[in-house]
């Protein structure tokens, strides 16, 4: 039985199959509306650095073919091949987008979904509607991405824009060219290369199995196609609004910003100039004339050229890796502002920079418990209340100076934290437990279990140091003085109970030896009175800040 997934959930792609060739639909439909459903390989730093994997109707597949666009099948508006064990070890996600080709908005789509099929067996689908969005006009639908394992989530993220700004976020480029080549008629019934059509009413063959045009050699075995359906009659032969090709480039690419080198100087008098990287494709077909001197007159050397002679007609395009429209040098605002312009993804938690945090409160639909005044910035319909830890909760918390002023955030926009500049870092829980001191959490998923935890001491007035513990399933932030230090625990680990952040919670926490008195108690004191021993079994840490509270 296939898993339900809902916006924001994520799982181990091996805690849903055991295979690594997958079969990926997506099923998307609207009145009058026409849609392009493309894959994105991305980098480790969620950028398009390699235009060979973005695969979409005009590139159907990645250089190795572990990702491959299979068309409209089984029911599906379009599906895909992924074969993950075959994907390069540069490309650490995958990004399934669906785009509005002309005019309209994601919120008049009708209820569709994105499944993943391993076997012929349907094992994860993530479903969706219309009344999920508003005027959209793309959506990030899931993602397959790379920790520890290949994991998929389910995304649901929309853009105002349409493909060509989904490509901008991700750090590539669309330039059309201005001579489409022929439109090619689709042939009605033709199946996808290589693939055989689902069947309609017998299990479908393993992909691979010869179909009625010519095909490539076969699949591995045990990939198969999701379960039948009879396939969408093909559309009717029409001009293709696809056909113009498409190139794709790194929108900032090393050496960004650099003053482009100058033009080649000119061939020698009578010989043909040498083949420029005419709009940056080396052995592109020059325009005629480019760059050639006229002929001469008689015995009078050739009269100077004009201005502008031998360039391209129209204007010329900014340096590689700047803004269209943005004044060269660095000069104006828009390349001022560059650098630090919001790093948008599709992720519940999203690091704007170290010092800032971005919550899309609409990605999980769980409302997030935040220190009261953490809050810099925010976008849509949100709501922000008191979150109250009753009467007991502040007894304990006075008692044990473990206390948040906690704020509860709630709707469907993004919410910016930050406090007084200090490091962030979103810390992911999933199942486990971390000790974190109440002062430093910034804020938390409100899906996790909190408490106060006692660490014992007899030299310490009052009897015990304490903590708070978070245990359960989402994310905390943890916030810090400067850059803090991660190590293991061993048994001679030491850290002082002021500069200490957190901890595995597995740890065992004893208190020091030379614990003796308060710090600054008597003269002479050393000042490091209060120190805390850990110990554990290996895969414990601690996290220590160059900050004393």
């Amino acid at each position: 039985m296939a898993r339900e997934f809902q916006r924001g959930h994520k799982a181990r792609i091996s805690d849903l199959t055991a295979g690594t060739d997958l079969y990926v639909g997506v099923q998307i439909s609207g009145p009058g509306l026409t849609f392009d459903i493309s894959c994105f390989g991305l980098d480790a730093d969620e950028r398009l650095s390699d235009d060979r994997y973005f695969v979409f109707f005009n590139q159907p597949k990645s250089p190795e073919e572990s990702i491959q666009l299979l068309g409209a099948q089984a029911g599906d508006t379009e599906s895909f091949r992924v074969t993950l064990d075959r994907i390069p070890s540069h490309i650490r996600k995958l990004s399934f987008t669906a785009t509005i080709d002309g005019a309209g908005q994601m919120s008049q789509i009708a209820p569709g979904y994105l499944r993943i099929v391993a076997g012929g067996e349907e094992v994860a689908r993530y479903s969706f509607s219309g009344a999920e969005f508003s005027t959209e006009r793309a959506v990030m639908l899931g993602d397959f991405y790379f920790k520890d394992g290949w994991r998929f989530a389910a995304v649901g993220q929309g853009f105002d824009g349409g493909l060509e700004a989904l490509l901008r976020n991700f750090g590539g480029e669309v330039l059309e060219e201005e001579a489409p080549a022929a439109p090619q008629q689709p042939q009605s019934g033709a199946a996808a290369p290589g693939f055989a059509p689902p069947a309609q009413t017998t299990p479908p063959p393993a992909f691979g199995a010869p179909a009625p045009a010519p095909a490539p050699a076969p699949a591995p075995q045990g990939f198969a196609p999701p379960p039948g359906h009879t396939p969408p009659p093909a559309p009717a032969p029409g001009p293709n609004v696809h056909a113009a090709p498409t190139v794709v480039a790194p929108l900032t690419p090393p050496g960004a910003g650099t003053v482009p080198p100058p033009a080649p100087a000119p061939a020698p008098y009578g010989q043909p100039p040498q083949q420029p990287s005419y709009g940056g494709r080396p052995g592109a077909p020059m325009p005629p004339g480019y760059g050639q001197q006229p002929a001469p007159y008689g015995d009078q050397p050739a009269p100077p050229m004009p201005p502008g002679y031998g360039q391209v007609p129209g204007p010329q395009p900014a340096a590689y890796g700047v803004p269209q429209g943005a004044p060269q040098g660095g000069a104006g605002v828009t390349a001022a502002l560059q650098a630090f312009k919001e790093t948008p993804t599709g992720q519940r938690w999203t690091q704007q920079n170290k010092k800032l945090i971005r919550v899309d409160l609409g990605i999980g639909g769980q409302p997030v418990l935040a220190k009261q005044g953490s809050m810099v910035l925010y976008q849509g319909k949100v709501d922000f209340s008191y979150k109250g830890a009753g009467l007991a909760g502040r007894i304990v918390g006075n008692a044990t100076g473990q206390e948040m002023q906690l704020m509860r955030c709630t709707g469907q926009g993004q919410v910016f934290l930050a406090e007084n500049s200090t490091h962030l870092h979103p810390v992911e829980l999933q199942g486990d437990a971390i000790c974190v001191s109440a002062e430093n959490v910034l804020a938390f998923d409100e899906s996790l279990q909190y408490e106060v935890r006692r660490i014992e001491g007899h030299g310490i007035p009052g009897g015990a140091l304490f903590t708070m513990q978070f245990q359960g399933t989402g994310t905390i932030v943890v916030k810090t003085h400067g850059t803090p230090v991660v190590l293991p625990v061993t048994p001679t680990t030491f850290a002082d109970c002021n500069a200490v952040v957190a901890w595995s919670a597995a740890s065992q926490v004893i208190v020091s030896s030379q614990v003796r008195m308060r710090r600054n108690a008597y003269p002479g004191d050393t000042g490091e009175s209060v120190n805390l021993q850990f110990r554990g079994a290996p895969g414990n840490f601690i996290v220590v800040q160059p900050y004393e509270v």
